[in-house]
């Protein structure tokens, strides 16, 4: 279900009234007025059954099931939780339908079981996993979109208050006389990761025999932290973050799980109807002044989250070049994400000085890494997405002969180029007719235009103003009907294209969901349309965290 535009506006808080519809019979005036009433009484029922019908039919369309209907009256948010996580996002659930209106089901079960629901059914919304490798699972099935992180949890033993078996680590879990309590490895998330750890260290065959003799599986973390409560186990691997939730309970730290902190996520399911909502609730729910404060009342460890707002006004600083490549790509992200992005395209020196003159932009797309190295303390690790060549541009059917740069210096020639301080591209030029020793003669015999875009020059030469100019392939390609290409064979005849999202951005989680939008595999068709080259490799992509522990 496509959602309409004003999925873009904040929702009224306030609750809807009901009118009111009173009738009112008349009296008669005589009472000697049988025969009259006799007459009319036909056509009074048929009137007061028409006002009866209408008034049923305006209260059944005015009727709006609370259960079922949120703002703008789409259906609730189907949300597949992790168990473990349950205090915290039913709190944010009730908040976010209390201040939105908008209601939201949750469905409460071990990861791998839910996920394995959410393949089945090809239905919900959204899906939280308690670690990764469930989110990663579900990439692999192709079942989900968009993911946010929400917090960190850590495996620990959970005992009894006061430690009354003395359990001090996974052996004790394998003596005789300690229960054991460990999820199933297929349904939740902390017994795959129980697993996992112990087959590496060669511990698991030894403790699943002994829970199979001694001891118990459970299929969420919250029974395996009741079992230890009421005394059904002694011991159980559990979430650091579910101990805390139990006064009765104690945790042992294990240093196997200590060097493996997971991650819960939250993600739009490829089933959801309604992403721009999910997207909302899933940046509500892991945002730093909204979600994430109620996650840490209940002990769990947050990430450093997006600030909250319904629709995020963010800025993106752009080289001009980009513009044909990524322009439908922003409007998708805005009105998926419910997002406002003002980009501001212009050449890259420009762009540079300005955020050196105190600008912040949420993320800067470059024309090319030169740039982008001169602001990278503002700046997370770029990705490199495409590049372009730098070539000679001339009208078509090239009347004036133009084959090679050195041609650029022929007298009465009109040449145009990009400004060499305000553009990315012009300083790429600059170096490289200075490279093969014709900058000071182009510039001194032929140069008639400088401009900070490449746009600005291809209108010059379609206009007649110009003979050449030397820009971008993909400057090219706008006017290709119109235009001729000419190669530069040269190693310097090449700019570079990377994005980065700002280090003081209080969106950077979002910035990064743009990212994962230019890296897609649709980006990389329109940027190979607009006569870019794709140069995205996910194995030469550095990772720094956008998202550390508060």
């Amino acid at each position: 279900m496509k959602e309409e535009n004003f999925s873009n506006q904040t929702p009224n808080k306030s609750g809807s009234k009901h009118n009111m519809l009173c009738f009112v019979k008349p009296a008669a005036t005589r009472s000697n007025r049988n025969s009259a009433a006799a007459r009319s009484a036909p056509m009074m029922m048929i009137a007061l059954g028409s006002v009866v019908v209408a008034a049923l039919l305006i209260l059944a369309l005015m009727w709006k099931p609370g259960s079922n209907k949120g703002a703008g009256g789409q259906p609730p948010l189907v949300l597949y939780c992790a168990a473990g996580l349950k205090p915290p996002v039913e709190a944010v659930a009730r908040q976010f339908q209390q201040e939105y209106g908008v209601p939201v089901q949750l469905q409460f079960g071990g990861s791998g079981t839910l996920l394995n629901n959410a393949r089945v059914a090809k239905t919900g919304d959204l899906y939280l996993a308690a670690d990764e490798s469930y989110l990663e699972l579900a990439r692999q099935h192709n079942l989900i979109a968009e993911s946010i992180p929400v917090a960190r949890q850590t495996a620990v033993i959970a005992v009894r208050r006061g430690n009354p078996k003395s359990v001090q680590g996974l052996q004790d879990l394998l003596r005789p006389d300690v229960r054991t309590a460990i999820a199933a490895p297929d349904a939740a998330s902390i017994g795959g990761l129980t697993r996992k750890i112990l087959q590496a260290s060669g511990l698991w065959p030894a403790l699943e025999s002994h829970v199979r003799q001694h001891g118990v599986f459970k299929s969420t973390v919250n029974d395996l932290a009741n079992d230890v409560k009421l005394g059904a186990a002694d011991a159980a691997i559990v979430w650091d973050s579910t101990v805390k939730q139990y006064p009765e309970l104690e945790l042992v730290k294990v240093p196997a799980f200590s060097s493996q902190p997971q991650t819960a996520w939250i993600a739009v399911l490829q089933s959801c109807r309604q992403p721009t909502t999910a997207l909302r609730f899933a940046r509500y729910l892991s945002a730093r002044d909204k979600g994430l404060p109620i996650f840490a009342r209940f002990h769990y460890e947050t990430v450093e989250g997006d600030a909250w707002a319904w629709q995020p006004e963010l800025v993106l600083f752009s080289g001009s070049m980009l513009r044909p490549a990524i322009e439908k790509i922003l409007r998708d992200f805005e009105q998926r994400e419910g997002v406002r992005i003002n980009t501001v395209y212009n050449g890259c020196g420009i762009l540079t000085a300005q955020m050196r003159a105190g600008a912040r932009p949420d993320s800067y797309f470059a024309c090319d890494v030169s740039f982008m190295n001169t602001v990278a303390d503002l700046y997370l690790n770029p990705v490199v997405i495409a590049d372009n060549d730098i070539v000679i541009i001339v009208p078509k059917g090239n009347p004036k002969n133009i084959r090679e740069m050195s041609d650029l210096t022929r007298p009465g020639l009109r040449v145009g180029l990009p400004h060499h301080e305000k553009s990315a591209m012009g300083a790429l030029i600059f170096k490289l007719l200075q490279a093969v020793g014709l900058y000071d003669a182009i510039t001194n015999q032929t140069l008639k235009v400088e401009s900070p875009t490449g746009d600005f020059l291809v209108n010059q030469l379609r206009t007649g103003s110009l003979d050449a100019i030397m820009a971008c392939r993909s400057n090219w390609k706008t006017a290709s009907e119109h235009l001729e290409l000419i190669p530069v064979n040269h190693p310097l005849a090449k700019a570079t294209q990377p994005y980065a999202v700002s280090r003081h951005t209080k969106y950077a989680l979002t910035m990064t969901r743009l990212l994962e939008k230019i890296k897609s595999e649709e980006s990389r068709k329109a940027f190979e349309q607009a006569g870019f080259y794709w140069q995205y490799k996910p194995e030469n992509e550095k990772r720094e965290s956008t998202a550390p522990a508060n």
